[in-house]
């Protein structure tokens, strides 16, 4: 990243930025909590509202279809109002809909509060690598990215291990509406103390431009091989961690593994404490070290294909513990590996597209565990509940992510090299 340092008008970062940034991401942090809630209340909900794994799934596929379709409009609001307004939008929006969860009293109602949630949720993240584009300076982009990313999984790690522990506890309804008030807190912090960039650093203002805008800010920012790069990175890499930890994993390790939810959820853990540690690592990795985004998201999805394959393929009724350990440790690495993909787009952009391109790449993961989350749940009532029939559908969206990644690589690498002269060239001429 060095080719970075030295960008005419980037920010300095220090404190404040991380005062101010601290607040976007405690935004995000609700945000997963909310989203990766259903995770650990699977098979409640399933008694709850009497439906079957296909119906069961449903919930994640329209959060994540929500969350998925949302994206580039995001992006655009983005770069458009700014982030302050849009987080605001996104956490009225994600309380409203855990608050309406609490309370659903029908199958119908609880999809609709998911999808809401799924709206709100749509805007936190992309707002918060803006956050981050506008207070840090170019160079501590990974490292800022990968961090936004270890704290989101810190949300999924209080879902896994507080909200579960509620849910059992004082049962359904006080679980999810006490939990919506985080909500509340979090939106008191944003309007009190947020900032969309630091003083002196304004962007040049935008005059309204309608269709025309839009449509430009989505096809340049999809001519750009990186963008599109990073929404094939973000695909391959996000999704088998995602479906385990949003909805089957703790079915497939209760009921075809037969472990007891307590230790099921000990393996949720797992994950999540793996992604975090994982998350720091890539991202010092990639800030000094910018060759090896493309080896280490590569390297995740093998390892990952490959522990998959090991543990549905085991010769026995159930795999070892060791096994289902190995497993949920490198699944760990997956949310790491999908933030590598905002490293293609972001070089590949100017700042005001950032908000669009990141939007482009965010859509690539949440598709891919859309696709995946539908294919399980449809082969698991199919096949009558055979699990290693079902997880086998990973694989065919892990091959064609690769495949994709490996068509368009040489191309990005080779329009990123010439920003980064254009890049040189310009600080250069830049008079003192």
């Amino acid at each position: 990243m060095s080719g970075t340092t030295g960008i005419p008008g980037d920010p300095p970062g220090g404190r404040r930025a991380m005062a101010v940034w601290g607040i976007g991401v405690a935004v995000y942090f609700v945000a997963v909590i909310f989203r990766t809630s259903l995770g650990v209340a699977g098979l409640d909900a399933a008694d709850r509202f009497h439906v079957n794994a296909s119906a069961l799934s449903t919930f994640s596929i329209l959060q994540l279809l929500v969350y998925a379709g949302m994206q580039i409009p995001v992006g655009l609001l983005v770069d458009r109002l700014g982030t302050k307004k849009v987080l605001g939008i996104g956490v009225v929006l994600f309380t409203a809909g855990q608050l309406g969860f609490a309370f659903s009293p029908s199958y119908g109602m609880a999809l609709a509060s998911r999808a809401l949630l799924g709206c709100g949720d749509a805007m936190t993240f992309i707002s918060v690598l803006r956050l981050g584009t506008r207070w840090f300076p170019a160079r501590r982009g990974p490292l800022v990215a990968q961090l936004a990313g270890l704290v989101g999984m810190a949300g999924n790690l209080v879902s896994t291990l507080v909200l579960a522990r509620l849910l059992h506890g004082v049962g359904w309804t006080a679980a999810f509406a006490g939990s919506a008030l985080a909500g509340v807190v979090v939106l008191v912090l944003l309007l009190l103390f947020l900032k969309d960039h630091p003083e002196g650093y304004e962007p040049e203002p935008m005059p309204h431009q309608g269709a025309a805008y839009v449509r430009r800010q989505i096809a340049t920012s999809w001519r750009e091989p990186g963008t599109r790069l990073g929404l094939w990175v973000h695909f391959t890499t996000q999704f088998p961690a995602m479906v385990f930890l949003l909805l089957w994993g703790l079915p497939f390790l209760v009921e075809a593994q037969g472990l007891s939810r307590g230790t099921a959820g000990g393996l949720l853990t797992l994950v999540v404490l793996s992604n975090m540690a994982v998350g720091l690592v890539y991202g010092q990795i990639i800030a000094r070290h910018h060759g090896a985004r493309l080896p280490l998201a590569l390297g995740t999805v093998a390892a990952t294909a490959a522990l998959w394959a090991t543990t549905l393929a085991y010769p026995a009724e159930h795999a070892p513990m060791w096994l289902l350990v190995v497993l949920c440790v490198v699944l760990g690495a997956c949310g790491p590996a999908s933030m590598i993909g905002f490293d293609f787009a972001r070089p590949a952009n100017p700042p005001e597209r950032q908000g669009t391109a990141s939007g482009i790449t965010n859509m690539g993961g949440f598709v891919a565990s859309m696709t995946t989350l539908f294919a399980i749940g449809v082969l698991l009532d199919a096949t009558g509940d055979d699990y290693a029939v079902a997880f086998s559908s990973v694989f065919v969206l892990q091959a064609l992510g690769v495949s994709q990644i490996l068509r368009l690589r040489k191309r990005a690498a080779r329009r990123e090299r010439e920003r980064l002269v254009a890049s040189r060239v310009e600080t250069v001429h830049v008079p003192a």
